[in-house]
């Protein structure tokens, strides 16, 4: 009996030793270490696990304390801040408010960023140290987003972070120091992160001791991985799969709708590189840029087909930028009946009653069958007329090309990743201005003046009902201009194996500190 005994409590004491260890396959990798280098998710996905930011985002996308424990509107254009006390960095040394100071005025620095986290900080013109834990920041005008836009912005070491080059910070050589539960162990590019528990973290302590981030872009790979248990959890499970992944007993299976719009921006300048006659040649003028061609695009596609036979159900079909759920979503915006026949007339109106040639560009490994999107649309344009050819390619060759505006027509997500409407509303479609930090991703080089105004009023507009209707008429200008095209919502999905819990987020992310044995 004391030898049975002897031997199940040995058995048990091994059963933690092997917990320690977790390892989940993200679909999208990270091209740096560096949290203000790239407005890109598969970057703020692992920046999430080693920093923290002034405050955060739940996973039902609303507000709520991080490294700061309160705060108060001292008055119109001022917001004071209290930081939480005992916060230290991975080092050892203790969250300072320089540390803060340092790191909202960081991205605004940063040169050829090809995604600038300075959309975020932009409106703050003023800094000032109350005593060691509180602060205060002004602007020049009421800025009702300024939590919003604060769950994006990232907290270092100054220290660290000033005695490392870019390149060092980037690839991990140094300064990847944060106040998230886990501390940086190692990266490897386009393969994994690898982490390890914080132990001076000052909130809940995180289940796992050892954590890998996986990067496994196929979506036939990461299921395999999953199923052989090289990892205990993936992102994004791939479509064809879902019924095999919901129906096996080995495995629990999470999904929650996105704040991710997929959508197709078109390129509005006066010539665009990838739009011809039929014959090759030089069109006299970009169709693009004509509201009539743009109508007959939005007719020809069938987003309830793409959201049922490409996407399997994990779409919403939408003319929004933001979901049902969040702030600023327009109700009245439907998605329109396709209308092959409407289409043809409204490009004969424009002057191109035969169509004309266009290619199509997407990525292959960041959306949810992102290049099977592009396929089916290409299929629709061709019925009403327009010769389509597609393009696609990995993510970290299409991003910087989109970032020169080297497309056409090209499919982008984007996630309203401060949790309200004037996130695409500042960054996908207001006027590009670099000084203030607007239309920093606006790849259709789109400019509506009335647009950018109701924006701006929005943006400094305290009252929530007001501001919340501004942001709705702001989003209708846009989609009556067909400033781009939105196609979906989408659906995240997560599976684990059997025993792990995740609790699903809106804003799609995956932390592996989310991620906890089943009670």
């Amino acid at each position: 009996m004391k030898l049975a005994l002897f031997i199940c409590a040995f058995a048990f004491a091994l059963l933690p030793a092997r917990a320690q260890d977790f390892r989940v396959a993200m679909s999208s990798p990270a091209n740096s270490m560096d949290p203000h280098w790239h407005n890109v998710f598969g970057n703020i996905n692992v920046s999430e696990h080693i920093f923290e930011a002034l405050v955060k985002l739940d996973a039902d996308s609303r507000v709520v304390p991080g490294l700061a424990e309160k705060w108060r509107l001292v008055d119109a254009n001022t917001w004071e801040f209290t930081l939480r006390d005992g916060v230290h960095f991975h080092d050892g040394a203790p969250l300072t408010v320089e540390d803060v100071f340092f790191s909202l005025d960081r991205p605004a620095s940063i040169v050829n960023s090809p995604g600038s986290f300075a959309i975020y900080t932009r409106q703050i013109t003023g800094k000032d140290k109350v005593d060691a834990r509180t602060f205060r920041l002004r602007t020049s005008s009421p800025y009702p987003l300024m939590l919003n836009d604060l769950t994006s912005i990232y907290i270092v070491e100054k220290k660290a972070v000033q005695a490392a080059s870019p390149e060092e910070f980037g690839s991990g050589l140094k300064a990847v120091i944060g106040t998230g539960p886990y501390r940086f162990v190692r990266f490897a590019r386009d393969d994994r992160v690898e982490l390890g528990r914080n132990p001076l973290y000052w909130g809940t302590r995180p289940p796992y001791q050892n954590v890998t981030l996986r990067f496994i872009a196929n979506g036939a790979a990461r299921l395999a991985a999953l199923m052989s248990n090289d990892v205990q959890a993936i992102e994004n499970v791939p479509t064809p799969d879902l019924d095999r992944v919901r129906s096996d007993p080995s495995l629990s299976f999470f999904s929650k709708v996105s704040h991710r719009v997929i959508y197709f921006n078109l390129d509005q300048r006066e010539t665009t590189p990838f739009v011809t006659a039929k014959d090759g040649k030089p069109l006299p003028a970009n169709p693009l840029r004509d509201l009539r061609v743009r109508q007959a695009l939005n007719l020809a596609i069938n987003r309830q087909a793409i959201a049922d036979r490409v996407m399997s159900g994990l779409a919403l079909p939408t003319m929004n930028l933001v979901p049902a759920t969040l702030f600023g979503h327009n109700p009245k915006l439907a998605v329109p009946k396709p209308d092959a026949e409407r289409a043809k007339k409204l490009l004969a109106e424009a002057g191109y009653p035969d169509g004309f040639a266009m290619t199509l560009h997407g990525p292959n490994n960041r959306y949810i069958n992102d290049a099977q999107i592009v396929q089916a649309v290409a299929g629709m344009f061709q019925r009403i007329g327009i010769d389509t050819k597609v393009e696609t390619m990995p993510l970290a060759t299409y991003f910087p090309r989109g970032n020169k505006l080297e497309f056409s027509m090209p499919l982008v997500g984007w996630g309203a990743q401060t949790g309200e409407a004037s996130s695409p509303l500042r960054a996908i479609i207001a006027s590009r201005d670099e000084s203030r930090g607007m239309g920093t991703v606006n790849w259709g080089s789109y400019s509506n003046a009335q647009f950018d105004a109701v924006l701006a009023e929005a943006l400094r507009t305290v009252d929530d009902t007001k501001r919340s209707a501004l942001l709705q008429q702001a989003t209708q200008i846009a989609i009556d201009d067909l400033a781009l095209l939105p196609l979906h919502h989408q659906l995240t999905t997560w599976a684990a194996r059997k025993g792990i819990d995740y609790l699903p987020r809106t804003d799609e992310r995956t932390y592996a500190f989310g991620f906890r044995p089943a009670q």
